[in-house]
């Protein structure tokens, strides 16, 4: 019986240093063939379309360009061909990331922190379909679950379903003829019941949550 085919692997990370360190890493993977790197979003979303990898390792935060969870979504995308699997690797564990890069379509999630053989058993699971996670994000993911939903007041979603169609806080307060200071204080206390800290993050748990009006 012949051997399996190795995993087709691409790596996109914006750090050189690093990059050539899990190339280096991943190189000593008899069952893992790196096939191309990327240092931005638009070239790894280019790659994948070009090098029909099975796996993209990816991280989120690229520096100049679109970020990780753009670049995920682009590639993880349904579309005629099967698009490869997407298993981001990042210092980033916030309950904000990791529901952005799972909205994207991200198969698995893991640290930077975890042993490189936790990193060869990710990207063979990813290359199956599989869900992989690290302990952390794992933790985070069920306490999220098993969390009750925030309650919002009428106003904060009405705030939400503006931010969620991309307005800035003086185009919500025109929509919803209310002050900008105003907007500010209920994106200030959305923030705090949904646990995030950036606009995007909040429309991510928002979405996950349903909490849109």
């Amino acid at each position: 019986m012949s051997a399996p085919r190795p995993v087709r692997l691409l790596v996109c990370d914006d750090h050189v240093v690093v990059r050539a360190g899990l190339l280096a890493l991943l190189g000593s993977a008899p069952d893992i063939e790196v096939v191309g790197e990327a240092g931005t979003g638009e070239e790894a979303v280019a790659l994948a379309a070009k090098l029909t990898p099975d796996v993209v390792l990816m991280d989120l935060q690229l520096g100049e360009g679109i970020d990780g969870v753009e670049a995920t979504h682009r590639i993880a995308s349904p579309s005629p061909e099967s698009p490869p699997h997407v298993l981001v690797l990042t210092t980033y564990d916030t309950d904000a990331d990791i529901t952005r890069a799972i909205e994207a379509g991200a198969t698995g999630y893991l640290l930077k922190a975890e042993r490189p053989e936790e990193l060869f058993s990710a990207i063979q699971a990813a290359a199956q379909g599989r869900t992989a996670l690290s302990p952390p994000v794992a933790s985070r993911v069920m306490a999220r679950m098993r969390a009750p939903r925030p309650t919002l007041t009428d106003r904060e979603r009405d705030i939400l379903g503006q931010l969620s169609q991309g307005l800035g806080n003086r185009e919500i307060a025109r929509a919803l003829f209310i002050s900008e200071a105003t907007v500010k204080t209920h994106l200030g206390r959305i923030y705090d019941k949904l646990g995030v800290d950036t606009r995007a993050g909040a429309v991510a748990v928002a979405k996950e949550q349903r909490l849109l009006p």
